[in-house]
Formats: C-alpha cells, sequence, structure tokens
C-alpha cells in the first residue's frame, strides 16, 4: 500500500538557506545526492570505491541556478514566516490555454513532456520543450498554453508560505 505522503515525528522547521538548498536539489531530479557526486567527482577513489562495492557512480546535471526569473527579474527575498514547499505535477492538454493567472510565491520547474509556451501580460513570451527547466515570474500577470498535439506535464516546486496561495486568478 503507498502511502500519500511521508509523515514526521514533528513540526519541520526550515532556515531560508535550508529551504533555497532543498529546492535546488529537488530540482536535480536525479534521486542522487548533490554532496555525493560532488565527493565522487573531487575523489576518484570515491568512485572507484564505491564502483568496487557494486554501486553506480551519481551523475548530476545542474537545470538552471538562477537569483533572476525566466524575463530577468530579480527574485524577492524569502519571508520570514513559516516556509511551506509544494511539489505538483501539472498536466496541460494539447491546444489547452490556463487563465491569466499570477505566482505569489517564489516557483520554479521542468516540464517532463510536451511543449509549453509561457506569455507574460505584456508579451514577453518563453518557449519550453521536453526536458526544459523554468524558474518562474513572481507577482507577474501571464498564462501558459499548450501549442502540441500531446499533453505537456510539468513539475514545479513552490517555495511559499503556509496560507499563501500558490497562484492566483487575474481577472482580464
Amino acid at each position: 500500500m503507498r502511502t500519500p505522503h511521508a509523515s514526521f515525528p514533528g513540526p519541520v522547521v526550515l532556515s531560508t538557506p535550508m529551504l533555497a538548498t532543498l529546492m535546488l536539489t529537488a530540482l536535480l531530479l536525479t534521486g542522487g545526492c548533490a554532496a555525493h557526486q560532488t565527493n565522487a567527482q573531487s575523489s576518484p577513489a570515491a568512485v572507484q570505491t564505491g564502483q568496487q562495492a557494486g554501486y553506480q557512480a551519481v551523475r548530476t546535471v545542474q537545470l538552471v541556478q538562477s537569483e533572476r526569473s525566466w524575463d530577468g527579474v530579480m527574485l524577492p527575498a524569502y519571508p520570514q514566516e513559516q516556509p511551506q514547499v509544494t511539489i505538483l505535477r501539472i498536466t496541460i492538454p494539447a491546444g489547452a490555454r490556463l487563465p491569466l493567472h499570477r505566482h505569489p510565491v517564489i516557483n520554479a520547474g521542468v516540464l517532463t513532456r510536451g511543449q509549453l509556451v509561457v506569455v507574460t501580460e505584456d508579451g514577453r513570451e518563453l518557449r519550453l520543450a521536453a526536458g526544459d527547466p523554468i524558474v518562474e515570474v513572481v507577482d507577474t500577470p501571464h498564462q501558459g498554453f499548450n501549442p502540441g498535439s500531446e499533453p505537456a506535464e510539468i513539475i514545479v516546486f513552490y517555495a511559499g508560505q503556509a496560507g499563501t496561495p500558490l497562484a492566483v486568478k487575474q481577472e482580464p
């Protein structure tokens, strides 16, 4: 039986640097440990020892690291409230268009399949193909649409605060 989420013995408190590290690590989507990979790269003996023991070397590929959203605007500072991390898998049907909305929290993701076009209210545009990362705009009205013939799927990591919505629909 699969449980829907991990259970913790008490409240988990993350500092802003811990939250940023958690988010960047999650974005790597490798299932491995960046620290292990770093040690393996800096010490060939560690890789060799691991391989001799029947382990495969962990490979990490940095998809994105930025202080700016995709439109070049600096990301806002993290608030001092209790952080809350949310991870969503969003599937957008072929030809579908999302409503105009904004994100009050920092978020980033990776398009895992299909195509996605993101357009800000003032006309700036980003085109994504499967495998492309995105550091999303914050508090900037925008919408996405899938111009392809297959569903688009994106995994999005939100670094917000308890009680803060992940997205707010904008009235046209």
